[in-house]
């Protein structure tokens, strides 16, 4: 297994250093901590905001798609990264054991274009309707002295809420319960920045453009229908972000199962050669990971397959707080 600094082609030499970004958010969540009022319910650092009005509890994320739209002009293709966007967020409200209800939108633009909004609400329309979220509104901003570059820049996030339908911390996770993952569709929407500078985007576009799936119907029914420790979305920091819920339940994960990647993942794998920066990174073909007592692995992966996801287990939860990938017989952490 290569070593964790052996590659010239990382995350942090092409512009993003998760470490540092992580460092931040620290920071930012006890700064954000003194705003607390009687409607909210601390959960900082999980996958999604938890408050509660009128009896109803109710969560609430942000997010966008990153550098995915700079592939989007490269191929002037804008009709998915909208269902991007609303994946982004669904994806992490389940992880909380929450239902999504309604969704809006911010899109900025340099310049009026009405092609380029009927594309990007084309999609942010199909991942609402792939999600049974309402698009409620929304805001189009035009920015032509912050949002530049060439072709046709423009920058998307959009907001949504979901009713706490039962709560999923990772508490109830132990030491010994199966992760079982679930298929991504592809890159999804996090890594780009690298993506970019490994892959050639007239042979790769298209398919660096895969939709990220949404995966709200299938984790809904696993939690209403077994028993389910913690939900992990894998997104920015990839496999490290297993401890946003590892650390409700002072666990850790090991990976020794993860399933021979898609070939997109091999062809940035070629460059990079890290598999520490490559499952840092990227979700390596899982994009959700659900921790769940052994018993339940045959119910879990019925429900994928209904829902038309591969679902494997992955690894296990396991009492030391880290993140360990064993390939190739060999250990790394990942944090």
């Amino acid at each position: 297994m290569a070593t964790k600094d052996s590659s010239s082609f990382t995350y942090s030499k092409s512009g993003v250093d998760v470490k540092s970004v992580k460092k931040i958010q620290d920071k930012v969540n006890g700064m954000i901590a003194t705003t607390q009022n009687k409607y909210s319910e601390s959960l900082f650092g999980h996958y999604a905001g938890l408050f509660g009005v009128g009896g109803k509890r109710l969560t609430m994320h942000v997010d966008g798609v990153g550098s995915k739209v700079l592939v989007a002009q490269d191929v002037g293709k804008f009709d998915t990264v909208g269902i991007d966007a609303v994946a982004m967020n669904v994806n992490d409200l389940v992880c909380v054991g929450s239902r999504p209800i309604v969704a809006v939108d911010y899109l900025a633009l340099e310049k009026s274009d009405e092609q380029l909004v009927s594309d990007v609400v084309k999609g942010l329309v199909d991942g609402c309707k792939q999600s049974e979220v309402a698009l409620i509104g929304g805001e189009t901003a035009i920015l032509p002295d912050i949002i530049k570059g060439s072709g046709k820049p423009f920058d998307l996030a959009v907001t949504c809420v979901g009713v706490l339908e039962k709560e999923i911390t990772g508490k109830g996770m132990r030491a010994g319960d199966i992760l079982i993952g679930l298929e991504s569709s592809g890159l999804h929407s996090n890594g780009y920045t690298l993506a970019r500078r490994t892959l050639d985007s007239k042979k790769w576009g298209m398919e660096m453009l895969a939709p990220t799936r949404i995966y709200t119907s299938c984790v809904l029914e696993m939690i209403n229908s077994c028993q389910i420790g913690g939900i992990a979305h894998i997104t920015g920091g990839a496999f490290s972000k297993l401890m946003r819920i590892g650390a409700h339940a002072n666990v850790g994960f090991e990976l020794d199962s993860i399933p021979k990647p898609a070939a997109i993942f091999e062809e940035i794998g070629k460059k990079v050669n890290s598999d520490y920066e490559m499952y840092r990174t990227f979700n390596m073909g899982v994009g959700m990971v659900i921790a769940a007592p052994a018993s339940e692995e045959s119910a879990l992966r019925s429900i994928a397959k209904k829902h038309g996801i591969t679902a494997s287990v992955v690894g296990r939860v396991s009492a030391k707080e880290d993140v360990i990938l064993r390939k190739d017989g060999k250990a790394m952490s990942l944090l």
